[in-house]
């Protein structure tokens, strides 16, 4: 111990993505002091606001995953969140596009997607093309619980929603150190005002962070920590006028759902992410990537003009698999699995994240509460 402030509170959360703050949020709500950990000088800069803001219905993920679980429910969830605080959402929809072979992979698709309760619709012929008359495929499933969000106007409203209820957020505030205690977490908190809390409670919500993190767990078994991998996607905005209005999505491809186009709440369109599995976390945009994106856009848009791709923004998804390997869950960690009393890991949230994040919650604050 040092001679560095202490200070006392119930529960920490570190990280204030979307997950973070929707974990703080539910604590908090339960009458916990709560206090937000956050390393950047804003809230949600990482992983939450580098996504395609798409609302997953749950179509893809093993029915026996949490992914498919908490995917499903926090989907519902958040149409009410948003809905009944008159944040912006949009359940617009979303084609699932294939051309010849790839049309069989469409059965297996709807049958995943009926497994974890949702429901598809296949079009096909004249009925199809009079819906997506520019698009070029052979057959399409449409998903109607598919939707779009506005995460920044989400994550403000559970920040609030988190204050009102007592909670606080603390950016520029990394953690350098965590070590467990009998009576709970000491954790070195650096910055510009270094100091030690004193919590019965953490949560380590640190996204791309999270594993780094647990490696300065003291007293965290070392098998309890996964190994990180992390896959960048880039996209791209495509400014002016287009005939969608629903997203439009390839068949899968490994490590990712392939380059879709999605709508942003203006009804502009975007594509992206590819695919591109890197050592450590970068955001950079090689915009020479457009040629890229046309090509496998034009598969089935023809019309797509290249010229128009502009570079946007790049995310990277901290996943718990590599690129040889077809899926792996989240990570939700409690006593049961390290042994530890009044800490949560939670690994691998990459998409649908987002989606999950109001059932996440629920999830770790019913682990705390045991």
């Amino acid at each position: 111990m040092t001679d560095l402030d202490i200070f006392q509170t119930h529960s920490v959360v570190v990280g204030a993505g979307v997950v973070g703050l929707a974990v703080a949020r539910a604590l908090a709500r339960q009458g916990r002091e709560v206090i937000v950990l956050e390393s950047g000088p804003r809230f949600g800069e990482g992983v939450s606001s580098r996504n395609s803001e798409v609302v997953h219905a749950g179509i893809y993920y093993p029915e026996d995953s949490l992914k498919a679980e908490l995917c499903v429910k926090g989907r519902q969830d958040l149409y009410e969140f948003c809905g009944s605080r008159h944040l912006p959402i949009h359940k617009c929809g979303k084609w699932i596009v294939a051309q010849g072979p790839e049309v069989e992979r469409l059965a297996a698709i709807k049958a995943q997607a009926s497994r974890n309760g949702v429901d598809l619709h296949w079009w096909e012929g004249p009925s199809f093309k009079s819906r997506l008359p520019e698009v070029n495929a052979h057959a399409a499933l449409f998903s109607p619980e598919t939707g779009i969000v506005d995460s920044h106007a989400m994550m403000l409203a559970l920040l609030g929603e988190l204050e009102d209820a007592g909670g606080q957020l603390i950016c520029q505030a990394p953690v350098e150190q965590v070590v467990s205690e009998p009576a709970g977490y000491r954790i070195r908190v650096g910055g510009q005002a270094p100091c030690w809390l004193q919590a019965s409670q953490l949560v380590n919500s640190a996204g791309l962070g999270a594993i780094a993190l647990a490696q300065r767990l003291e007293g965290l078994p070392d098998q309890c920590i996964p190994r990180p991998f992390y896959a960048r996607g880039v996209y791209f905005s495509y400014p002016g006028k287009h005939p969608f209005r629903s997203l439009v999505y390839p068949v899968p491809e490994p490590g990712g759902l392939g380059i879709h186009l999605t709508l942003d709440m203006a009804g502009q369109v975007r594509f992206g992410p590819d695919v591109e599995w890197v050592e450590t976390p970068d955001f950079t945009v090689d915009g020479q990537r457009a040629s890229q994106f046309a090509a496998s856009v034009r598969r089935w848009w023809p019309r797509l003009d290249e010229r128009r791709l502009q570079p946007a923004y790049a995310g990277v998804r901290p996943k718990l698999h590599g690129p040889e390997d077809s899926f792996a869950d989240f990570q939700i960690q409690g006593q049961a699995d390290h042994g530890l009393p009044g800490l949560v890991n939670l690994f691998g949230i990459e998409s649908p994240g987002l989606t999950a994040s109001l059932a996440i919650a629920d999830r770790v604050a019913d682990l705390l509460g045991q």
